[in-house]
């Protein structure tokens, strides 16, 4: 009996044992924005063909597309970056975290940041702060080829919302 209730102990303290949430924008949350990209069939299949054009097989023959994304007020050194690559017939997420040393293309890559409020606005999909607002009212700062963007809208959107549905703390920023 009582080693069942110090068994029956161990488990209920293990399991109301708080989890660690990454901090947003951090390598840990890019990991998990990029297991999130994998789970979202509009960004999955909608990025390989969308009315005609294929957002993931833009890449200038490298294999993959990087997308790096930050929070203003913590500054660029603290991007992170996300992999996509063409995966039978998707668009996948095969690495995310820290940039790995890949070297950014405007052509083809995308570079954002937002600040915390915005990130937040954008991750709701509150009116205003979908792709096109975010955009067109500078809510999203963005380097990349932004005709692109505007051909896969609806795709684009569901990955802003993405900052919204990853778990993240956002404290002070460290860096700057």
């Amino acid at each position: 009996m009582l080693k069942q209730m110090t068994l029956a102990s161990c488990l209920l303290v293990l399991v109301a044992a708080p989890t660690h949430a990454a901090e947003f924008m951090d390598a840990a949350w890019a990991k998990q924005a990029c297991d999130a990209w994998n789970a979202d069939t509009t960004l999955t299949t909608g990025l390989m063909d969308n009315d005609g054009y294929s957002w993931i097989k833009n890449d200038n023959s490298r294999g993959y597309k990087l997308v790096q994304m930050y929070r203003t007020d913590c500054g660029e050194s603290t991007k992170v970056q996300l992999n996509i690559s063409l995966q039978g017939d998707k668009a996948m997420c095969n690495y995310g975290g820290a940039p790995d040393g890949k070297k950014m293309d405007a052509s083809y890559d995308y570079l954002m940041h937002a600040t915390d409020a915005d990130w937040a606005c954008m991750g709701e999909g509150k009116f205003g702060c979908g792709a096109m607002g975010a955009m067109s009212t500078g809510k999203l700062k963005f380097t990349g080829p932004k005709m692109e963007a505007m051909k896969v809208m609806g795709p684009f959107e569901n990955f802003l919302k993405l900052t919204g549905k990853v778990a993240g703390t956002k404290t002070e920023c460290k860096a700057k």
